[in-house]
């Protein structure tokens, strides 16, 4: 009788906990359904200014007090002069780059952020700028990343630059919006590439017949559902499915192969997975280098601008979207994980 009383109150706190757990995920994936129409803020960050803070720190460590007055000298000289080529109106124009950072789930859910964040490059961008994209996705739902690619699409239609920093990983959907890039960078040990598509889904059919559950299912026209997760699935259903799965694979090959013409289209549309040094030898990749060394090299001669879009959320979304990214990547490394 205790051992039952034990194990009693061991099965309630299980139960306890797996019913916390799904309410977590509730959350979240209530969050992440929400549409972003609220008025968000768009905030803009100078690289430059930012570098320059990282430099004057350690600089007032390492150099002698002689050294840093010179330092101090030359600055305000440089500054004085500046001042005078604007009063003046003969100030010479630099290039500008503006960086947009995409760090994707499942959904691709920060689209409408970074559609925004477009949005607002597009009305001030001179044909010389040039907009960065640092991008960490494993991909996901079809749809979303779509339009997330039209969406960078939209920059090389306005005649700009684009180029893809991709330090971790570009797969799948993620790949479908780096090669959108006129250039696309890579971190040596970067994954890309998962140039397939894959769909999978639970089957309780037998279990439902074991436990006497009927399940019924109408629909009105033959291939409004194909495969069920309670009903008993056919070989018609299940050839169907697989039919719109290489359908939807032809379109993402279709793709690639337009915003990348030189890539041979069948060997790295193999649903494999390659790293940085790898994808570059097979014309995935452009470039191997971090995007902080690519935009340090490029603050030298351009101004760096960090253009991030954040929609307004109360604490419960934040939380919620918190934790739907938090399973999302931990899905994303699971899957690519080494070893």
């Amino acid at each position: 009788m205790e051992f039952l009383l034990e194990y009693g109150l061991f099965l309630a706190k299980t139960l306890t906990l797996l019913a916390a757990v799904l309410l977590v995920i509730g959350v979240a994936v209530f969050a992440s359904h929400r549409h972003q129409d609220e008025e968000g803020e768009l905030k803009v960050i100078k690289l430059n200014e930012r570098y320059k803070q990282y430099q004057t720190l350690l600089e007032d460590v390492i150099l002698s007090e002689e050294a840093q007055k010179a330092r101090d000298k030359k600055e305000k000289e440089a500054q004085k002069a500046l001042k005078k080529q604007q009063k003046e109106g003969d100030e010479k124009h630099k290039k500008r780059i503006f960086v947009l950072d995409f760090h994707g789930d499942i959904r691709a859910t920060e689209t409408d952020a970074l559609a925004t964040e477009i949005t607002a490059i597009l009305t001030t961008a001179q044909a010389d700028d040039e907009v960065v994209l640092r991008l960490e996705s494993a991909g996901g739902v079809v749809h979303g990343y779509g339009l997330a690619a039209s969406q960078l699409q939209r920059i090389r239609n306005h005649g700009l630059q684009l180029t893809v920093a991709v330090d971790k990983v570009a797969a799948s959907g993620g790949y479908m919006m780096a090669c959108v890039g006129h250039k696309v960078l890579a971190a040596p040990f970067a994954i890309l590439g998962s140039v397939g598509v894959l769909a999978q889904i639970p089957n309780f059919n037998r279990l439902l017949k074991k436990l006497d559950v009927d399940f019924e299912q109408l629909t009105a026209g033959e291939y409004k559902r194909t495969l069920s997760m309670f009903g008993e699935n056919t070989s018609q259903g299940r050839e169907k499915f697989t039919e719109e799965l290489e359908e939807t694979h032809q379109l993402f090959k279709s793709f690639i192969q337009e915003n990348r013409p030189s890539l041979d289209i069948v060997k790295i549309s193999t649903g494999e997975h390659w790293f940085g040094t790898h994808a570059k030898e097979l014309g995935l990749v452009d470039a191997l280098i971090t995007s902080d060394d690519y935009l340090l090299q490029a603050a030298k001669d351009a101004d760096l601008y960090c253009v991030t879009y954040e929609a307004k959320r109360n604490f419960l979304e934040k939380f919620g979207i918190n934790i739907h990214h938090g399973i999302s990547r931990w899905i994303a490394d699971k899957q690519f994980e080494q070893g």
